[in-house]
């Protein structure tokens, strides 16, 4: 059964930006994230689980930019929380 047209993105430039803010911008999220765990936990630990949670955390992201409508709210939040994770992971 195909999709419902309606809901379907009409622009090309609109699906190539949420493909590539959902991708990168969720895979920086997520490598900041862990990357900010290393600093606080033992990292031998965080390096093992990070390959089940930084999977499913970018996964989410990833889907969190398709849910969305205004993508540009979504690339702002994922600068945003990259910045933040590299700052308390550079100065802590």
């Amino acid at each position: 059964m195909p999709a419902n047209k309606k809901h379907l993105t009409k622009s090309p430039w609109l699906r190539l930006a949420k493909i590539l803010v959902g991708t990168i911008g969720g895979y920086t999220v997520m490598f900041s994230f862990h990357l900010l765990i290393c600093k606080i936990l033992p990292q031998k630990e965080v390096v093992v689980t990070s390959f089940i949670t930084g999977y499913i955390l970018w996964a989410i992201l990833l889907l969190m930019a398709f849910l969305v409508k205004n993508i540009g709210k979504v690339f702002a939040i994922y600068l945003l929380l990259t910045l933040v994770f590299s700052a308390i992971y550079t100065f802590v």
